[in-house]
């Protein structure tokens, strides 16, 4: 059973920086994509970024040009930089995993910025 843990969330200024981590119970080069989404109370989960095993990477509008994701497939680790933080941009981040059609999910970390 694929297990991914997130780690880093918690309280930032706006203006401030924080960086999650995923870290998966296997080589992450064995799925085809991971990457993040975040949803906050009554909204739907909503994309955020996603590197694939080729090292494509995509991030939503929304972040481009303040998050940036990567990996280090050496410790089986994807990580989401966020700078520039916003209020906006408070929610539970879940970090996912896709391979042989299966999608894997994190527990979630909550990422809060307030003033």
């Amino acid at each position: 059973q694929v297990q991914l843990v997130e780690s880093g969330g918690g309280l930032a200024q706006p203006g401030g920086s924080l960086r999650l981590s995923c870290a998966a119970s296997e080589g992450i080069f064995s799925f085809t994509t991971m990457g993040w989404y975040r949803q906050t109370p009554g909204k739907g989960r909503e994309f955020i970024a996603r590197i694939s095993s080729s090292g494509i990477i995509s991030h939503a509008e929304s972040v481009k040009g303040r998050f940036t994701i990567s990996r280090d497939n050496a410790i089986n680790t994807v990580y989401l930089q966020m700078n520039s933080l916003k209020l906006e941009d408070t929610a539970a981040y879940y970090c996912f995993a896709r391979k042989s059609g299966a999608t894997y999910w994190g527990q979630g970390t909550q990422v809060t910025v307030s003033s």
